[in-house]
């Protein structure tokens, strides 16, 4: 039996069968293209997606996209990113020959738990009843309740900056394993620095201590990819936690610019894109994510962090803090993290 394995939007046979185009009420004979998984066709949406295009490029360079770290950051978050040569990077999945973008190499990293993370550190904290309360009176979700509560700190307590308020917690963030870099399912969480404080306040730092754990998950993800041969240094964001800035602000304290995709549901942008190709609408999946990839404009409460000065965004881009000293702050944290898998 003869066997072929198809590229992502590759049309399959003669489309829809009259049976399949009877129960989804389409024409039969629509074209059907070869699927993906949702992570990776978020990575479809949003891998083309550059903040500023260089007006004078006269041919695509076909090494930009190698640089780019694509998360889709939702339940759990998965780390996408491709080359040109096939680099085999332990406790990374991979290399993958064109399984999300045909003629790349992919290497897929991830954490298990990152949005349920965030979710189990509130729901089992003694004053999130209290919190889910006060977010559901003002109309907002308790995300953002949060992300007020560290604002209001920061002034109150004369800070820094807003990451400086976690100077004595610490949270090592593998609650559910460590899928990337260790590749350990029996690894286990740990919080550093717990007190008898049973507030909204302390729970705002637990908040915020996680959401730092897991930036530095994520850059242990890239720093070990780039000692084995990658050359990243841009992220790309999609899924529900990009929606939060300050899950974005502290991914981007790493050392990595984030750029925000336009479209907002990009898993559903590269399903689209991979109808498309297999239409024939455009030549190649390549083609097609260049036409329908862009950056976009950053949302309202982006913008409002941005006059607080806590939030660096340039156009569609969140950069690094400006100051050094956050650099500093994190790098020292960023030590403790490692420490704490040797525990």
């Amino acid at each position: 039996m003869r066997r072929s394995v198809a590229f992502p939007g590759h049309p399959l046979g003669s489309g829809l069968t009259p049976d399949a185009a009877k129960e989804l009420g389409l024409r039969a004979g629509t074209p059907v293209g070869t699927s993906l998984i949702d992570a990776h066709a978020g990575g479809v949406g949003v891998m083309e997606s550059v903040a500023v295009p260089d007006p004078e490029a006269k041919e695509y360079d076909k090494e930009a996209i190698c640089h780019r770290l694509v998360l889709v950051c939702g339940t759990s978050t998965c780390h996408m990113a491709v080359s040109c040569s096939k680099l085999f990077i332990p406790g990374v999945w991979g290399p993958f020959w064109s399984a999300m973008v045909p003629e790349y190499w992919l290497t897929e990293g991830g954490q298990s738990a990152t949005g349920a993370l965030l979710d189990y550190i509130i729901e089992n904290h003694v004053a999130s009843p209290r919190l889910a309360n006060r977010a559901a009176s003002q109309n907002i979700s308790v995300f953002e309740l949060l992300n007020k509560i560290l604002e209001s700190m920061l002034q109150d307590l004369n800070s820094p900056f807003l990451a400086a308020l976690t100077e004595d917690i610490h949270v090592l963030p593998d609650f559910h394993g460590n899928r990337s870099p260790i590749a350990d399912p029996k690894a286990k969480g740990v919080v550093c620095g717990l007190t008898l404080d049973t507030s909204e306040k302390q729970l705002a730092l637990l908040y915020l201590a996680t959401v730092q754990g897991i930036a530095y998950g994520t850059r242990h993800i890239v720093e070990h990819c780039n000692a084995h041969g990658h050359r990243i240094d841009t992220l790309l964001a999609c899924g529900g936690l990009s929606k939060n800035p300050l899950f974005l602000q502290e991914h981007a304290d790493i050392g990595c610019s984030i750029v925000l995709p336009r479209e907002s549901e990009s898993v559903l942008l590269g399903a689209t894109i991979l109808g498309a190709v297999a239409s024939k609408k455009y030549s190649s999946l390549s083609d097609a994510m260049k036409a329908l990839n862009a950056a976009g404009q950053a949302p309202l409460v982006l913008v409002f962090w941005l006059c607080l000065g806590i939030f660096f965004l340039s156009g569609m881009v969140i950069h690094p803090a400006k100051d050094p000293k956050v650099k500093k702050y994190h790098d020292a944290k960023y030590r403790i993290f490692r420490e704490l898998y040797e525990q």
